[in-house]
């Protein structure tokens, strides 16, 4: 089965972050965006996993993310 689940990356001051908003605490850091990419993939697996170990439901993915370019008027 596959599921495609939205990310949000996030850049900190020394590393990279990533959470999945249809899937509370999962979550997962790197030192470049390659890492954390990596990493949240490894994330998502384990969660989807422990959910169903538990005999929890798995989440169907329903948040959208998209970039929006905004022109400043200043």
């Amino acid at each position: 089965m596959s599921f495609k689940y939205a990310v949000v990356f996030e850049k900190a001051p020394e590393n990279w972050a990533a959470y999945v908003p249809d899937l509370p605490g999962c979550v997962s850091t790197g030192a470049t965006l390659a890492d954390t990419e990596r990493n949240i993939r490894e994330a998502i697996g384990g969660h989807l996993q422990a959910l169903r170990d538990f005999g929890d439901p798995i989440p169907a993915p329903s948040t959208v993310a998209m970039d929006i370019e905004v022109i400043s008027a200043a």
